[in-house]
C-alpha cells in the first residue's frame, strides 16, 4: 500500500493554508527550489479525473487504490493542483505512476510568481471536485491539511515548511549489486529465487553480463 508523498522535491511553501487567498482552505503554495519553474511528481499512482483549464489548469488527481495517512487512515486521496502554464499533455484517464513528473510550477490563472497551488482532499473525485467556500474562493470536496496526507523523506530537501511538520518515512534502499565471488554465498543465505541465468552475453529487457543471475524477490 502506498505511502503518499510530498509531491516536491523541494519543499519552499510559499503561503500556507487559512490566510489570504487560501482563507477557509487547507490550500498551501509550493514554490520549489527558487524563481524559475520545478516539476511536481504524482504523490501516489493515481488517474487524472478533471482538468479545468479555463481558469487556472487545475487538474484532480486519484488516487487508483486506497493509501496511508500520516495517522494510520486508509483511504482513497484526491490531489488538486494549480496553475501549470501548459497542460497540454495531460487529459482524463491519465495513469501517473507514484514519482512520476507529470506537472509544473506556473503562473496560469493571474498566480503571482512561479508555484503549484495545491491541496488535498480525502476519499475519492465526486461531483465537480471543489465547492465555493465561505471566502468566495473554490475549494476541494473533503478538504484535509496536507501534514495530514503526505510523508517526507530524505530525498526531499526542505528550504520552507511554513511550520509544518511532515511524518517522515525511509527513503528507498536500492539493493546493491552482489560481486562475483559472493553470488555462491548469496544463493545459500538468499530469500530470493532465481528465475534466470544469463547463457550469453546479450540484451534481454535489462542488460545482462554471461554468467549474471536474475532474482525475483
Amino acid at each position: 500500500m502506498e505511502k503518499p508523498l510530498y509531491p516536491s522535491p523541494y519543499m519552499r511553501i510559499t503561503q500556507g493554508y487559512g490566510v489570504g487567498s487560501h482563507k477557509d482552505s487547507y490550500a498551501i503554495d509550493e514554490a520549489g527550489s527558487d524563481q524559475g519553474i520545478d516539476y511536481m511528481c504524482a504523490p501516489f499512482t493515481g488517474t487524472i479525473k478533471k482538468i479545468y483549464v479555463s481558469d487556472a489548469n487545475e487538474v484532480w488527481l486519484e488516487s487508483n487504490d486506497k493509501v496511508e495517512y500520516p495517522d494510520g487512515t486508509i483511504d482513497y486521496m484526491t490531489v488538486l493542483f494549480v496553475h501549470d502554464n501548459d497542460v497540454s499533455n495531460l487529459y482524463v484517464g491519465k495513469v501517473i505512476k507514484r514519482g512520476q513528473r507529470f506537472y509544473e510550477e506556473g503562473t496560469k490563472g493571474d498566480a503571482v510568481g512561479n508555484h503549484v497551488h495545491i491541496e488535498c482532499g480525502k476519499g475519492k473525485f465526486s461531483g465537480s471536485g471543489w465547492v465555493q467556500n465561505s471566502a468566495g474562493y473554490w475549494s476541494i470536496l473533503n478538504r484535509k491539511k496536507p501534514e495530514e496526507c503526505f510523508f517526507i523523506d530524505d530525498s526531499i530537501k526542505i528550504l520552507n515548511n511554513n511550520g509544518y511538520q511532515f511524518k517522515k518515512i525511509p527513503s528507498p534502499v536500492s539493493t546493491p549489486v552482489p560481486s562475483p565471488e559472493k553470488e555462491d554465498e548469496k544463493e545459500t543465505t538468499s530469500t530470493k529465487k532465481l528465475i534466470f541465468t544469463c547463457p550469453k552475453d546479450d540484451i534481454y529487457a535489462i542488460e545482462l553480463e554471461k554468467g549474471q543471475k536474475l532474482y525475483l524477490e
